[in-house]
């Protein structure tokens, strides 16, 4: 019998790109850093039509989110052991991907480490290229100034275009709002997320 990690657990070769996951062709989404598995888990379910890889470079995460998925109800779910940052062009076709989710990426709050940060003009110019046109970016974060620095990368870049009249919106305004367990820990210390939509022009 397939294990939940060998039916999940995806680790393609070099070079083969995460588009084959898949034997059909469903609309692929993708989330960048799973986390403990709240929404990898739970918003598929409501979208069985549609494919979904998480991202998570975390072996700790990755066993976490399997805790919560299901092989009856989340077959459409697939994971990678990857580090998510520019190189993603290199992990997908070309305009392949309707839609991708990031929540609450590392601030790297010290202005020494904000190199680190995921969210900078060759990670966007990256993502923009694996994005069909009009696909939607989803991104959380509960630090303030985080929160405008991904705004300002994001309206700076050609290739995508804010989708809220307030760009950082304080209150979940997104369809089908998935929780975190990142977020309700968060909220209980006081620190309220930003939610930010942007699209692929």
């Amino acid at each position: 019998m397939i294990s939940d990690r060998e039916y999940f657990v995806a680790d393609p070769a070099e070079g083969v790109l995460l588009n084959n996951l898949f034997d059909n062709s469903n609309p692929l989404y993708v989330e960048i850093g799973s986390g403990k598995g709240e929404f990898i888990s739970r918003y598929p379910q409501t979208h069985p039509d549609w494919n979904f890889i998480g991202i998570e470079m975390s072996e700790k995460r990755i066993i976490n989110c399997l805790k919560k998925l299901s092989t009856e109800r989340n077959a459409n779910v697939r994971l990678v052991r990857r580090f998510a940052d520019e190189n993603i062009r290199d992990m997908f076709q070309s305009s392949s991907v309707s839609g991708v989710f990031i929540q609450h990426p590392d601030p790297w709050p010290k202005r020494k480490h904000h190199r680190r940060r995921l969210i900078q003009q060759n990670f966007l110019d990256s993502l923009a290229s694996i994005l069909i046109p009009n696909a939607k970016v989803q991104v959380s974060t509960d630090h303030s100034e985080y929160a405008a620095w991904i705004v300002e990368e994001f309206l700076q870049n050609p290739n995508f275009t804010s989708l809220q009249d307030d760009p950082i919106q304080l209150h979940p305004n997104l369809d089908e709002h998935i929780v975190t367990w990142f977020e309700e820990e968060q909220r209980r210390h006081g620190y309220h997320p930003h939610f930010m939509l942007f699209e692929r022009i």
